[in-house]
């Protein structure tokens, strides 16, 4: 039995990771997907790899990073489908390094993807549904939106933005009856690990009992989030307990530091040596 919404989405990053998960879904349950990635060429041999239906999935190239791209490709989406229900930030891109020695090129990339992508992305779709007086528009934050982790601060940064914008969008938008959603998820098992993995910088990534795969982060989104439509989900509940402890006492936070590097060098060298395998 179908389970469709009948609601068009328009999505960042599904070339792959959590984006091309989530797509994947979304089009495996019947809905009409607008899909974008800056990698064109990727996202076109995955979705003909795997049977995209092209009567209702959509292709696109799109830099996050541009407002005035932002604006062409979403108008071509809506003039393409006609409304758009739903708008997900999925593009991102984690890079590690301490704060005294990342390069002024990371550090931008990270800010000009993460941040300003997200914030262009909102406001480009808050303008299209406003007008209709409904939507829902779904970002993706982090664990580190929540609790600064060492190692990562720039990327840190982004993400405590991404967060902290996106709850004060919703208070925004709700009364225009749209909803917007922060996804704060501890490190997921994808692509946006692997320069992690080879620094010392990125152990604190690795630090939890295990990686998030992305099925719990599609199960997530597409049957809890894009569902209920709640403010905030931060997974998986223990550490999310931590990070906002650690956010409301940093000095507390500091103290359990030294045990979770350690942890997570031992788990950032396992991590390694599989993607060596």
């Amino acid at each position: 039995m179908s389970t469709t919404s009948n609601r068009t989405y328009f999505m960042t990053g599904c070339a792959s990771g959590i984006g091309r998960h989530v797509a994947d879904l979304l089009i495996a349950r019947g809905e009409r997907v607008y899909a974008t990635d800056v990698n064109l060429d990727a996202m076109t041999e995955y979705a003909e790899k795997s049977g995209w239906p092209k009567d209702r999935v959509y292709l696109d190239k799109l830099d996050v990073r541009s407002i005035d791209a932002w604006g062409e490709v979403f108008g071509r989406a809506v003039e393409t489908c006609g409304a758009i229900d739903v708008c997900m930030n999925i593009a991102g891109i984690m890079l590690s390094g301490w704060c005294y020695e990342q390069p002024v090129k990371e550090i931008d990339l990270q800010i000009d993807i993460n941040l300003k992508g997200v914030i262009w992305g909102t406001q480009t779709a808050a303008q299209h549904m406003i007008p209709r007086k409904s939507g829902h528009i779904v970002n993706i934050a982090s664990m580190a939106g929540i609790a600064s982790i060492p190692g990562l601060s720039v990327y840190t940064a982004t993400k405590h933005g991404v967060r902290g914008f996106s709850l004060a969008a919703s208070y925004d938008l709700k009364p225009h009856g749209i909803a917007v959603t922060a996804v704060c998820p501890d490190a997921i098992n994808t692509p946006l690990l692997e320069q992690s993995s080879k620094t010392e910088a990125g152990a604190m990534v690795f630090s939890g009992s295990r990686l998030l795969t992305l099925e719990e982060i599609g199960d997530l989104i597409v049957n809890r989030v894009l569902v209920s439509r709640p403010i905030e989900v931060a997974v998986p509940f223990g550490r999310a307990v931590l990070a906002k402890t650690a956010n409301l006492f940093p000095a507390i936070g500091g103290s359990v530091l030294p045990s979770l590097t350690k942890k997570g060098r031992v788990h950032q060298g396992q991590h390694a040596a599989k993607l060596q395998s």
